[in-house]
């Protein structure tokens, strides 16, 4: 019989299939849910839950696809139908049964509202050396020492060591290792390193205003934080909580930082404005590729060097060379 729920909190097994026995039954469920990320699942659960609201049902057949896509195209970006539409093949996959999203005509039809309705992926805005140096003038005049410390070890290390926000909101007191030319931060997990093999991130020490190694240390300490969660939320009575800060946080967080600095980008920055700006801002002062993608723990060469391209978009600029040419034949002086 088929589980006719939402995206289901654990992968079903697939109908038809011969069953392991009871005892193996539920550890081939945990390997199964370990297999996706809870944010996918999320994400997931999500989709299928918009689709029924529609009127959708599971499972579900080519032309009910094609009406839905008919009647989000003109109000749901092609990103998050694109994702409706792998929640739905994937409840169908898993589910044993025929998957009405391989049909040609679904997939023409979605290629067609790609062509129609496809806008380039907004960016979040990349943070250049001088905001981050505005952030931190503005935090260090904050008269909370717990939201000082804390905000000012959070931009310092999110920039300086290019992290997502949910690796950030990860990190914990014993992944830290501390040695003598800085601090290491170990990432039991990430994005791009799913199966837990191991990252680390290096925070080397720098002068004392900006080191993001030394910003951790005095977080730590004010903070009398011993194990857990590196980063944590603090109520408006200015006491720490125990539980880790939330991703959403960080996002509030640098939208509130940029309100107070001025930035005229606001509605533009996001946690991610830490990783562009680190790539960005290392592009533009001629920093090696591999640094670059070494210290950002990426492991897609195209993604480096698409932030080197924009970090030094007016420096390698053809249009450099040859105003300077023009200048010089409608009789300018040579600089």
């Amino acid at each position: 019989m088929t589980d006719n729920r939402p995206y289901p909190e654990k992968p079903l097994l697939t109908v038809g299939t011969d069953l392991p026995s009871p005892g193996a039954s539920e550890t081939l469920r945990q390997y199964l849910s370990a297999a996706t990320s809870e944010n996918t699942r999320k994400a997931y659960r999500s989709a299928i839950k918009q689709f029924e609201k529609w009127g959708g049902r599971l499972p579900t057949e080519q032309h009910s696809v094609i009406e839905y896509l008919l009647a989000k195209a003109p109000t749901l970006s092609v990103r998050t139908l694109d994702l409706h539409l792998t929640a739905m093949s994937q409840w169908h996959r898993y589910q044993g049964l025929s998957n009405p999203i391989d049909t040609p005509l679904v997939r023409k039809t979605m290629e067609g509202i790609r062509r129609s309705h496809g806008q380039p992926k907004r960016k979040a805005k990349a943070l250049r050396l001088e905001h981050i140096a505005t952030m931190v003038s503005h935090l260090r005049q904050l008269p909370s020492a717990n939201k000082r410390c804390r905000d000012l070890a959070l931009v310092l290390t999110g920039f300086f060591g290019a992290f997502r926000r949910s690796e950030l909101v990860s990190i914990r007191v014993q992944d830290l290792v501390w040695e003598p030319e800085g601090l290491v931060i170990r990432m039991p997990r990430s994005k791009t390193d799913q199966n837990a093999l191991g990252q680390t991130r290096a925070l080397p020490y720098g002068a004392r205003e900006v080191c993001a190694a030394m910003a951790i240390k005095d977080w730590l300490e004010v903070a009398e934080i011993n194990s857990g969660p590196l980063f944590r939320p603090i109520n408006r009575w200015d006491q720490i909580k125990d539980k880790p800060l939330s991703a959403g946080a960080i996002n509030a967080l640098l939208k509130t930082l940029g309100t107070s600095c001025g930035f005229d980008f606001v509605p533009e920055l996001s946690s991610h404005s830490f990783r562009r700006g680190l790539s960005t801002s290392a592009a533009r002062e001629r920093i090696d590729f591999e640094l670059i993608k070494k210290q950002g723990g990426w492991k897609s060469d195209a993604t480096v060097w698409e932030y080197i391209d924009e970090g030094q978009q007016f420096n390698n600029n053809a249009a450099v060379i040859l105003m300077e040419k023009m200048h010089l034949l409608l009789g300018g002086e040579q600089e």
